[in-house]
């Protein structure tokens, strides 16, 4: 969602007028959900309260010009709040107009947008990734992939400046930006939005980072035809699974998400709608598909290799704060990686 961010003037004629036209695509309650439901972000150096969110949500559904939630509805009954939600987030043009508010406000006041999941989450996520892929230059594995050989490298934090990373869904490629101090140096973030991407190469060379490339490109549907030793995702599964038609297009993401890491590479995926065991269980069921396709009799000799599952659980971050609800433990925040076979 977009943290839109303007002068005290500006910001209430803009309200004035976005009401309007909002308010017959989405009640004051639908407002709120989609707020909420994405609350874990942060903006690059301050919070958002609940008023702007919901204003930024509402501005940025008018100005997306999206069919209401119920459009999608084949009895063409209302949605309710949640399922309405849940359309929005996951269409492009949400996202679209979202980032042409961020690139307006980038220009206008220097703005950075917004730091999703929070930037106290980005650093664990950066320092754990880094350590785990030094551990895995190293040789050394978590008992459950002991099974799993890799040959030691010497000097690993050298070794690491040579993998070449992927962020799918980088919206203003902050992430990247955190790796790279982090010592990656191959680089590349993508996103279906090309306005996210003006904004992620605009942040890169003024915060010094012009090595970085971004390309528009939808994971679903990628044109990349390189392989990566990490593959990021920071909240583009969640978004994903917010689409009228999510369940399809979350398998669609594995298959192209399997594509595009290398085998050994390590994938990381940090979640706010699934834990650490709906994660598990998706890959799970995504190996069992991806095995059953390559046992039929007629799969080409080229496939064969693809009769092994393609992911295994490598580890998560155990560091988020843990919480207990209804009898049972969890966290807001879930970052599990896989290894690709």
């Amino acid at each position: 969602m977009a943290g839109i961010r303007l002068s005290p003037e500006d910001s209430e004629l803009s309200s004035q007028q976005s009401r309007g036209a909002v308010s017959e695509l989405i009640s004051d309650d639908d407002r709120s959900v989609a707020a909420d439901s994405w609350s874990i972000k942060s903006d690059y150096g301050s919070t958002l309260d609940d008023d702007q969110r919901q204003t930024d949500a509402a501005e940025a559904l008018s100005a997306a010009n999206c069919r209401a939630p119920s459009d999608y509805s084949s009895d063409k009954e209302e949605a309710d709040a949640e399922e309405a939600v849940q359309s929005m987030l996951g269409l492009q043009c949400y996202w679209d107009a979202a980032y042409a508010d961020e690139l307006a406000n980038f220009h206008e006041h220097g703005h950075a947008g917004e730091v999703w999941f929070g930037a106290d989450v980005v650093e664990v996520i950066v320092t754990w990734t880094k350590s785990l892929c030094f551990s895995v230059s190293q040789g050394r594995l978590p008992n459950h992939v002991d099974d799993i050989k890799f040959e030691r490298v010497e000097e690993g934090d050298k070794y690491l400046s040579t993998w070449g990373v992927l962020d799918i869904g980088t919206g203003n490629g902050l992430l990247l930006q955190e790796l790279a101090k982090q010592g990656f140096s191959d680089l590349t973030g993508t996103d279906y939005s090309e306005g996210a991407i003006q904004l992620a190469r605009s942040l890169a060379a003024r915060n010094g980072f012009p090595n970085i490339s971004f390309l528009v490109d939808d994971v679903l549907e990628t044109k990349l035809e390189r392989q990566f030793q990490l593959v990021m995702d920071k909240g583009t599964l969640d978004a994903i699974g917010l689409h009228p038609d999510g369940p399809v297009k979350r398998m669609m993401y594995w298959d192209s998400v399997s594509r595009l890491v290398a085998s050994g590479g390590i994938l990381v995926v940090t979640s706010c709608n699934s834990t650490k065991d709906e994660l598990m269980q998706e890959v799970e069921s995504f190996n069992q598909r991806r095995i059953g396709v390559s046992q039929d009799p007629e799969t080409p000799k080229d496939q064969e290799a693809g009769r092994d599952p393609p992911f295994r659980f490598l580890s998560h971050v155990r560091s988020y704060p843990i919480f207990m609800f209804g009898g049972s433990e969890g966290s807001r925040v879930a970052t599990v990686a896989f290894l690709r076979n």
